[in-house]
């Protein structure tokens, strides 16, 4: 599936401009975001937190742990206590460190989201104002300066080129060198 920034990635400013409805100079008015929140809501992804019980029993359902319970069970049915005790502790030793893997995967996705920003300056009603991030909608106009997280996929409109950090997307650990023009991924 294309993302809509890759299509306004590829036309002029002025054709952005026009797609979105909005004015690069103005930015939007209070009625046109009070729709585009309702039609788009908030700029944020929903999450469900799984619960503790389903992380620790998804460890045990799999192809690889059914072979290994199988071969608990099959151990068990002869008898074989010695093997069927090995076996449930690979079992149980392979469940815990998969599980403290996702731990800190989990983690370090916390620690990342805790980098971005909470506010930024957007034109509205032709006047820069700072508001919450997650209230920014398709073409509202934002204003980025030294040290900004880029809070949403955004389309430069003019200033000098910028270097953007776009780890979390490529992995390139790098800045990536943007244009006027170009679109700038939000992390």
């Amino acid at each position: 599936m294309q993302k809509h920034t890759d299509i306004y990635g590829s036309q002029s400013i002025e054709e952005t401009v026009r797609a979105l409805h909005t004015n690069a100079g103005h930015g939007l008015n209070a009625p046109e975001v009070a729709k585009r929140l309702e039609q788009y809501g908030y700029n944020e992804i929903e999450e469900k937190e799984e619960p503790l019980w389903h992380r620790i029993f998804r460890r045990f359902w799999g192809p690889i742990p059914w072979m290994i319970e199988v071969a608990a069970l099959l151990s068990a049915i002869v008898q074989k206590w010695e093997d069927f005790t090995i076996i449930m502790i690979m079992l149980l030793v392979n469940a815990f460190l998969d599980f403290i893997q996702e731990h800190r995967a989990l983690n370090a996705l916390k620690a990342l989201k805790q980098g971005l920003p909470n506010e930024v300056i957007v034109l509205r009603d032709g006047e820069f104002n700072t508001v919450p991030a997650r209230e920014l909608v398709p073409g509202d106009v934002v204003k980025l300066t030294i040290g900004d997280i880029v809070p949403a996929d955004v389309q430069l409109l003019k200033g000098d080129y910028l270097l953007v950090d776009q780890a979390a997307m490529t992995g390139e650990s790098l800045p990536v060198s943007k244009a006027i023009n170009e679109v700038a991924y939000a992390n």
